[in-house]
C-alpha cells in the first residue's frame, strides 16, 4: 500500500528564519512560502534528491501547529508523509484495520494540490502520518 516517502514535516516557530537557515547553512534550495488556510499552516519545501523536507508554521487562529509549538517551542518533527496510489482505498483499508483517520475522513487538498489524509499518531507509535495520493 505505501509508496515512497514524500516528505518529513518540521514545525517551526519562525518560517522565514528556518528557511534562511536551510538556505544559508545547508545550501538547500527552498521554495517560496505557500499559505494553506484549509490546513492552518504556511509551508516551504526543501527539495532533496530522494525526498523533501517541509517546514511549517501556524497560519491563523486555531492552527494545529500552534498547539504543537506550545508543547515544543523550538519546533520539531511534526509528521511524515507517505505516497499511496489510491487514497480512498488506503483509507478504507486502514479503517478496517482499526486505524483512526483524523478530521471528517474525507481527503483535503494538500500543498502539492493532491488529496491528503492524516492518521492518528496514537495508532502509529506516536507519529502523525500523512498520506498523499500520487
Amino acid at each position: 500500500m505505501l509508496g515512497r516517502l514524500n516528505h518529513v514535516a518540521i514545525a517551526v516557530p519562525d518560517l522565514a528564519a528556518a528557511a534562511a537557515q536551510y538556505r544559508t547553512m545547508l545550501g538547500a534550495e527552498v521554495t517560496e512560502p505557500q499559505a494553506l488556510p484549509e490546513h492552518g499552516v504556511t509551508v516551504v519545501f526543501i527539495e532533496l534528491p530522494n525526498t523533501k523536507i517541509e517546514l511549517l508554521e501556524p497560519l491563523g487562529e486555531g492552527s494545529p501547529i500552534a498547539a504543537f509549538l506550545e508543547k515544543n517551542p523550538s519546533g520539531g518533527m511534526h509528521h511524515v508523509c507517505y505516497e499511496v496510489e489510491d487514497i480512498l482505498a488506503a483509507r478504507d483499508r486502514l479503517r478496517n484495520e482499526g486505524a483512526r483517520v483524523l478530521g471528517s475522513g474525507e481527503p483535503k487538498t494538500g500543498a502539492h494540490n493532491k488529496p491528503v489524509l492524516f492518521l492518528h499518531p496514537k495508532d502509529f507509535n506516536g507519529t502523525l502520518i500523512e498520506l498523499e495520493q500520487v
